[in-house]
């Protein structure tokens, strides 16, 4: 009798914790409306660093406003095995030219 007790209560408690490591992984997941992305550093619109890439790359920033991601690529949290960022990790929601500069970026943390 007491084998099948604390047989289903093993089960239960495993399931319990299942349930809360899936739970976790969809609240790290901070970016609603864009992408995650891992990028070398953020930069404010109106830096002059910022203006230069943008002149190279053909992209008119007047008007925009916030923070622009340079050097990104794309972060994935559900596969959080090897895909970690050592640098910023930002939530972009405007146009990414090539990962180069990307637009419409917020810093976000990725350790909650």
């Amino acid at each position: 009798m007491f084998a099948r007790v604390s047989t289903f209560f093993f089960f239960f408690v495993l399931a319990l914790c299942t349930s809360a490591s899936a739970a976790a992984l969809a609240v790290r997941d901070q970016c609603n409306t864009g992408s995650i992305q891992c990028c070398n550093s953020v930069q404010a619109v109106n830096d002059p660093l910022t203006g230069t890439l943008a002149g190279l790359l053909g992209v008119v920033l007047g008007g925009l406003t916030g923070q622009v991601g340079l050097g990104c690529s794309p972060l994935s949290i559900i596969g959080v095995g090897g895909n970690s960022c050592t640098a910023q990790p930002v939530c972009c929601t405007g146009n990414n030219f090539s990962g180069l500069l990307v637009l419409g970026c917020t810093p976000i943390n990725l350790n909650l």
